[in-house]
C-alpha cells in the first residue's frame, strides 16, 4: 500500500548535472500551474477535505505551498547575498492553523504563488553551478545546506503537495 504522505517518495539529494538543473527549474516554473490544476472545480466542502487522516486539508496544502515557497526564495537570496547565513525555521503546523490559512480563499496564495514562482525563477537561471554551491545553515537541522539541496528538495517539495492533491482526487473519484 502506498504511504499517502508520501505519494512520489521522500527527497533524495542528487549531484549538480545540467540535466538535472533543467528538470529541476522547470518543476519550479510550472509548479503554480500544476497545483492550480489540481485543485481545479473542487468546491469549499472538497477544498476543506483533509488529503489523509490526520493529515492537512488541500486548502491548507495550497496556502502551506505559498507560506513554504516564499520562504525557499528568501533562503535562496540570503544564501546568494551572505556566507552561510542562519536561515529562520518556522512551525509549519502552527502555520497552517493561522487565521489566514483557515479564512481566506486558496486562490490567493495561487496568485501569489505564480508571482512569487517567476521572480524565484528569474533568480535561479542565473545562479551559476558554483554559487549552487553556496551554502545556509539550519539550526533545527545543524546541518549546512547548499543551495542546489534546496533546489532539490523544493522542485520535489512542490510535486510531492501536488500529488497530495491528485492522488485524493483519484481515490475520492473527483473529475
Amino acid at each position: 500500500m502506498q504511504d499517502l504522505r508520501y505519494p512520489i517518495g521522500k527527497f533524495t539529494p542528487q549531484p549538480y548535472s545540467a540535466e538535472l538543473l533543467a528538470d529541476w527549474l522547470n518543476d519550479i516554473k510550472r509548479l503554480p500551474q500544476h497545483l492550480e490544476n489540481a485543485i481545479l472545480n473542487l468546491d469549499e466542502l472538497q477544498l476543506n477535505t483533509p488529503y489523509r487522516e490526520g493529515g492537512w486539508t488541500v486548502k491548507q496544502l495550497v496556502h502551506h505551498v505559498a507560506d513554504s515557497h516564499m520562504n525557499a526564495y528568501m533562503r535562496f537570496k540570503l544564501g546568494l547575498t551572505e556566507k552561510n547565513p542562519t536561515i529562520k525555521p518556522y512551525e509549519e503546523s502552527k502555520w497552517a492553523e493561522l487565521p489566514d490559512t483557515l479564512n481566506i480563499p486558496v486562490n490567493i496564495s495561487l496568485t501569489l504563488l505564480h508571482s512569487l514562482h517567476t521572480r524565484w525563477l528569474e533568480l535561479l537561471i542565473h545562479i551559476s553551478p558554483e554559487e549552487f554551491g553556496r551554502t545556509v545553515y539550519h539550526p533545527e537541522y545543524k546541518k549546512e545546506m547548499t543551495l542546489w539541496f534546496l533546489l532539490g528538495m523544493y522542485a520535489w517539495h512542490g510535486n510531492h503537495h501536488v500529488a497530495h492533491v491528485t492522488s485524493l482526487r483519484g481515490r475520492m473519484g473527483w473529475s
